[in-house]
This record gives structure tokens, C-alpha cells and sequence, in this order.
């Protein structure tokens, strides 16, 4: 089975050509097979070097907003270059929002998918815990973008999956058929003596946490993931980056 990686995970080291091309060519020894352009600047003609040159295609973005409404096809074309059609869009903070103007945001989804579309790509909307607040109908947001933006395909984020409550097998099962591109991304508990003595989660390499990837991978798949990719937010913090994502992908190549 093939993995790949969120270059989000390692940020810091992609911000130069030179990192950019370094990095690649160290993930494709380690045994990952594709990445997700993210945590960088989106510049389509030195993407399109750094890809060929490492031999490791790029399969998914996140992308500003403020391209992907304003700009949609010159973004499109940009993906084209390095061989890529699914653009996403990584974030949208929910906190403090009326409950209308998350129904609106929904609607803007559903608009951003099929301009998208209409240029030959693909819209992922990834997901983290926000999305999981319940509105005044007892549905979470993301029961409403499934229900009410049907063209919208979903990065499915297991670890903000499990930060928001959910049955991460249930949602799974819900988004079956949109959901091309996943992040796995394991979730284990630590104790923190500096805030307090209190205990609190954190990002792990796959398979160091507490969610069940033997039974979530198989449940991916299943469900038409075609795109594996491995994400750990801080692994670009630690004195060995790439040693944090290693650890990833032996996991995944032993047990998968």
C-alpha cells in the first residue's frame, strides 16, 4: 500500500528550492510515494521542478481562499502545471460565527466546488474540530456540508475527527465516496507539568497515539480514499524532523 505526506508536517524545511527538493528526495527514501503541497507559498513552476526532479508527484494543495473564490481558474491551471487537480482549502475558524453566517459559508463551499469543477479540478474541504458544533437542528456543521454541499470532496483529518467527539469509523462510513484525499494523523495523550499538571493532546507519528489505523485504514479504503497522507502539525519543531516522519511510514509499510 502507498503513503504520502502533508509537507505541512514539515514547513520549515520546504520554505527554499534547495529544502523544497531535499526534502522530497529524503521522503522518497524513507518509502512515502506522493505529498500534499502545503505550509509553503504556492509557486506552480518551481513546484513542478522540485516534483520531477524528486520523482514524487504532488496530489493535493491547500490553497488561500482568497484564490480559490477570486481566482479559481489561473489556480487551476497553476495545479495543472505539476500535474495536480485537487485543490483544498485548509481551514476556516468556526469560533464566534452566527449560526447564519456558517449556513452562508456552507452555500460559498458548494460555489467554490463547482467553479472548480467547471475548470477541470477538484475541491477538498479538510476539516478540523470546529466543524463538529452542533447548530440549533442538532446536525454538526460537517453533517451539513455532507448534506448540503454534496460537490464538496473532504479531506478527512482523523485526529480532529477524534478531537471533536466523533465516531471517526461513523463519519467514515457518512463521507464514503468524497473523500479521495485523507490525513492520518494519530492523537495521544501527554501530561503537562508546565500548564498545571494537566493532561492534554498532541500530534503523534501514526501508530504512537490511541486511534486505530487497523481498523480506520481498511475503512478508508473501503470507502474510496485513494490518497493516504501522513500529517503530523509539529514534526518541523523537533530537532529531527524527519526522524518524526519516519517513524510514520515504518509503521504504516509494517503493519498495511
Amino acid at each position: 500500500m502507498e503513503f504520502g505526506l502533508n509537507l505541512y508536517s514539515l514547513g520549515g524545511q520546504i520554505q527554499t528550492e534547495e529544502g523544497f527538493l531535499d526534502t522530497l528526495i529524503k521522503l522518497k527514501n524513507m518509502g512515502y510515494s506522493f505529498v500534499q503541497l502545503s505550509g509553503r507559498p504556492l509557486d506552480a513552476d518551481m513546484a513542478k521542478r522540485v516534483s520531477e526532479k524528486a520523482g514524487m508527484p504532488i496530489v493535493l494543495t491547500h490553497s488561500p481562499i482568497a484564490r480559490i473564490s477570486g481566482d479559481t481558474k489561473n489556480l487551476v491551471l497553476d495545479h495543472f502545471k505539476f500535474g495536480c487537480k485537487n485543490v483544498g482549502l485548509g481551514f476556516k475558524d468556526y469560533r464566534d460565527m452566527p449560526e447564519e453566517d456558517v449556513l452562508a459559508f456552507i452555500e460559498e463551499l458548494k460555489g467554490y466546488a463547482e467553479k472548480i469543477e467547471s475548470e477541470g479540478g477538484k475541491f477538498f474541504y479538510h476539516n478540523h474540530h470546529y466543524e463538529f458544533m452542533k447548530l440549533s437542528d442538532g446536525l454538526t456543521i460537517y453533517d451539513h456540508i455532507l448534506r448540503d454541499a454534496p460537490k464538496v470532496n473532504l479531506t478527512m483529518d482523523t485526529y480532529w475527527l477524534q478531537t471533536g467527539g466523533v465516531n471517526i469509523l461513523e463519519y467514515i462510513e457518512k463521507a464514503k465516496g468524497r473523500i479521495e484525499c485523507v490525513h492520518l494523523k494519530d492523537y495521544r495523550v501527554t501530561f503537562n507539568k508546565e500548564k498545571g499538571n494537566i493532561f492534554e493532546a498532541k500530534y503523534a507519528p501514526i501508530g504512537e497515539g490511541n486511534i486505530n489505523f487497523k481498523e480506520v485504514i481498511p475503512a478508508f479504503i473501503k470507502a474510496g480514499a485513494k490518497y493516504l497522507l501522513v500529517e503530523q502539525d509539529d514534526a518541523t519543531i523537533y530537532e529531527d524532523p524527519f526522524g518524526q516522519v519516519e517513524r510514520s511510514i515504518k509503521y504504516l509499510k509494517e503493519n498495511f
